[in-house]
C-alpha cells in the first residue's frame, strides 16, 4: 500500500476552476432556449467547451495535486479520450434540456447524461495514469462518486433552466463545481495504490513536485483564460440583448405615445411605486404623492371609489383591468382616461407586475355627447314635425270624408245635367287619390314617429338565450314559411348575450320576415340563421336563397322609405331603416351581402355585453374589468 496525500493549494486550485468552469457553462447554456435558430448550435458547443473542459482541467489539476510517491505519466491517447467524454457528455445534456419544447422531466435525462459523462471522464482519465504499481477501486465508493456526479448534475441543471436570478445561477454554479470536485475526490478515494518498489516516495517527491506544480499552473491558467473568453462572449451577447430590449422598449414607448397614451406600472399588490414619469406628467403627482394608492387622489370624486374597487377586484382575480374615469390635469381640468392594464407573469405563474395604458379620450367624449345632443334634437325635430303634420293630415282626412259624403247631394243637384255622370266619375277619382295618399301620409308620419320614439326608449339588458329566442321567431313565421314552401333552420350552437329582448326580437323578426317575403317561388326556400365569435362580439347571420338584391340597390336597403327590386309585396321601405337604428342603439353594426339571383345575407354583430346603459350628461361611466 501507498500513503498518499494532497497539495492543499492545488486542491483549491482544482474546486475553483470547477466551480468557475460550471458557472461559465451553466451561464451559457441558460442562452440556447431563446437563441435564434442559427445560434443554437454555437452556444451549445461553448457551454459543452467550457464545462467538459473545465471539468477536465478540474480533474487534471486535482490529479496533479494527489501526492502517492511514486512517478507518474499519461497515456496520450486515453488522457484525450476522456476529455472528448466530457465535452460530449456535457454538450448532448445541454442539447436535450436547451429544446424550446423541453419541460422539467427533460432535466431528468439531460441531468444523468452529463452526471455520468463527469464520472466517465474521471475514470477514462484515471485509467490513462501511468504508475510503476497496481490500481484498485472500491466499488460501493465508485457508486457513490457517480450518484454525487447524477444528483449534483440534475440539480444544477434544473437551477439553471428555470429562469432564476443571476444569484441562483451563481448557486448553481457552486453546486455544480463543488459536486464536480467532490466527485472526483471521492473517486480517488476509491482507489488504492499498490507500489511495486520501495523507497520511491521521497524521490518522487523531492524530484516532481515543483514540476507538478508549474504544471498544474499552467493548465489552470489555460483554463481560466478559456473561461474568460466564454464569459466574454457571454457578456457580448448580454449586451446584445440588453439593446435589443432597450429598442423593444423604446418602440413600446413609441407606441403608447401614438396612441395618445400614458404608460404607468404597479406592483403584484396593485400598488404603484417607483418613478412613474408619464402618470406624474398628466397629473403633475410628485412621487411621494401618487405612491401606493396615492394615485387615486388625481382622480375625480365621482369616480375614484369605483376605480378603486374595480382595481382592487381585478388584483384580486387576477385579470386583465379595462375601466374609465376621468383624472386632474396639471392645469386643474378634468380629462376622461381609458384605461387597460394587464398582468405580468413569473415564470412560476405569480404576478411580477401591472403595465397600464392611460388613454386621453376626452375629445371623443365630447365629440359623442354632442351627438347625442344632435341626435336627440334630431328626434325632437322629427317627433315635432310630424306631430305637426299630423293635425291638418287629420283635417284633410275629415274634410275628405265630408266630400265622400256629400256625393249622394251632389249627384241629385245635377240630375239630368248632360255631364252629370263624368262630373261624379272624375269626383270618386279624385277622392280616392286624396284618401290613398292621405293613408301612405299617415304610414309615412307613423313610420317617422316609430323611430323618434326608439331614439329615446330606454332599453332594459337582459341574459338571452339567442337559441331559444331565435326558435321563437322563426316558429312565429311557420305559416308563412309553410305557406312558401321554405324551412327555417336555426343552429344550436348560440352563445348567451346580454341585451335588450325586445330589441332583438324586433331586429330579427324583421329580418326573418323578409326572408320569408321575398323568397324566389322558382325553388324551394331555405333561411339559415348561424352564430360565429368574433372576440368579445358574436355576429349572427341570416341568410337566404331568395330573390337577392342588385349591386346597384346594395347601398340604399338602410335608407328610410327606400325598396328596391320588384313592388311586388306590400310594405313602406321603413323594416331595414328601424332594424339599423335598433342594432346601432344596443352598440353593433348590421352588414349585408348579396347578389341578384342567388339570395342574401344579413350580418348582425353584437357584443356579448350590454351596450345600452343610459347615460346621463358627459359623465365618465366606468366599464366593468374583463
Amino acid at each position: 500500500m501507498v500513503h498518499t496525500g494532497y497539495n492543499p493549494a492545488l486542491v483549491a486550485l482544482s474546486v475553483a476552476i470547477a466551480v468557475i468552469a460550471s458557472y461559465t457553462a451553466l451561464d451559457l447554456g441558460s442562452r440556447v432556449r431563446d437563441a435564434e435558430p442559427g445560434r443554437r448550435i454555437p452556444w451549445i458547443g461553448a457551454a459543452a467547451l467550457a464545462m467538459g473542459g473545465g471539468i477536465w482541467s478540474m480533474h487534471f489539476v486535482g490529479m496533479l495535486a494527489f501526492e502517492m510517491g511514486m512517478p507518474a505519466a499519461y497515456d496520450t491517447g486515453l488522457t484525450l479520450l476522456s476529455l472528448l467524454i466530457a465535452v460530449g457528455a456535457t454538450g448532448g445534456a445541454f442539447a436535450w434540456v436547451s429544446r424550446t419544447v423541453a419541460g422539467t422531466r427533460d432535466i431528468l435525462v439531460s441531468g444523468p447524461l452529463m452526471g455520468i459523462g463527469i464520472a466517465g471522464m474521471h475514470y477514462t482519465g484515471m485509467a490513462a495514469l501511468r504508475v510503476p504499481g497496481n490500481l484498485a477501486y472500491s466499488i460501493p465508493v465508485v457508486a457513490v462518486s457517480v450518484l454525487i456526479a447524477v444528483t449534483a448534475a440534475t440539480a444544477a441543471l434544473w437551477l439553471t433552466f428555470r429562469r432564476n436570478e443571476v444569484w441562483q445561477k451563481i448557486a448553481a454554479a457552486f453546486v455544480m463545481g463543488f459536486a464536480v470536485a467532490g466527485m472526483h475526490y471521492t473517486g480517488m478515494a476509491a482507489a488504492t495504490f499498490t507500489a511495486e518498489e520501495a523507497g520511491a516516495h521521497a524521490a518522487h517527491v523531492s524530484a516532481l513536485a515543483p514540476g507538478q506544480q508549474n504544471l498544474a499552473l499552467v493548465v489552470g491558467g489555460a483554463t481560466f483564460l478559456i473561461l474568460f473568453l466564454a464569459l466574454l462572449a457571454s457578456s457580448i451577447d448580454q449586451q446584445r440583448v440588453q439593446r435589443d430590449l432597450s429598442a423593444s422598449e423604446a418602440r413600446f414607448r413609441a407606441a403608447v405615445q401614438a396612441v395618445r397614451g400614458v404608460l404607468w406600472t404597479n406592483d403584484a399588490e396593485g400598488r404603484m411605486v417607483g418613478e412613474q414619469p408619464g402618470w406624474s406628467a398628466i397629473t403633475g403627482q410628485s412621487r411621494e404623492e401618487y405612491q401606493g394608492f396615492g394615485w387615486a387622489n388625481a382622480v375625480h370624486p365621482d369616480d375614484s371609489p369605483s376605480s378603486i374597487a374595480a382595481w382592487n377586484e381585478t388584483v384580486r382575480e387576477k385579470r386583465t383591468f379595462v375601466h374609465e374615469h376621468r383624472v386632474r390635469s396639471r392645469d386643474g381640468t378634468w380629462r376622461h382616461y381609458a384605461i387597460r392594464a394587464v398582468p405580468v407573469l413569473a415564470p412560476d405563474g405569480a404576478i411580477r407586475e401591472w403595465v397600464g395604458v392611460h388613454t386621453d379620450i376626452t375629445e371623443q367624449r365630447e365629440a359623442e355627447a354632442e351627438l347625442r345632443e344632435s341626435n336627440e334634437e334630431i328626434q325632437r325635430y322629427a317627433y315635432i314635425v310630424s306631430h305637426d303634420l299630423r293635425a291638418p293630415l287629420v283635417n284633410v282626412m275629415g274634410f275628405t270624408s265630408e266630400l265622400d259624403a256629400t256625393r249622394e247631394d251632389i249627384r241629385a243637384a245635377l240630375q239630368g245635367h248632360p255631364q252629370a255622370e263624368g262630373i261624379d266619375a272624375d269626383l270618386g277619382e279624385a277622392l280616392g287619390f286624396i284618401s290613398a295618399a292621405v293613408t301612405r301620409m299617415e304610414g309615412l308620419i307613423a313610420a317617422i314617429l316609430k323611430l323618434s320614439r326608439e331614439g329615446r326608449r330606454s332599453f332594459q339588458p337582459e341574459a338571452l338565450d339567442l337559441k331559444a329566442l331565435l326558435q321563437r321567431l322563426a316558429d312565429a313565421q311557420r305559416h308563412q314559411t309553410e305557406a312558401a314552401g321554405a324551412e327555417v333552420i336555426v343552429a344550436s350552437d348560440f352563445p348567451r348575450i346580454t341585451a335588450d329582448r325586445l330589441a332583438v326580437e324586433q331586429i330579427f323578426g324583421n329580418l326573418l320576415d323578409n326572408a320569408v317575403k321575398y323568397l324566389d317561388p322558382a325553388r324551394p326556400g331555405r333561411i339559415t340563421v348561424t352564430a360565429t365569435a368574433v372576440g368579445a362580439r358574436i355576429r349572427i347571420d341570416v341568410a337566404d336563397n331568395g330573390r337577392g338584391i342588385a349591386e346597384r340597390d346594395h347601398a340604399r336597403v338602410f335608407e328610410l322609405f327606400r325598396r328596391s327590386g320588384k313592388q311586388d309585396r306590400p310594405g313602406e321601405g321603413i323594416g331595414l331603416a328601424h332594424v339599423k337604428a335598433l342594432v346601432r342603439s344596443l352598440g353593433g353594426r348590421i352588414d349585408m351581402t348579396s347578389r341578384l339571383g342567388d339570395g342574401t345575407t344579413f350580418s348582425v354583430t353584437l357584443p356579448r355585453e350590454s351596450a345600452t346603459a343610459t347615460r346621463t350628461g358627459a359623465d365618465a361611466t366606468p366599464l366593468a374589468a374583463e
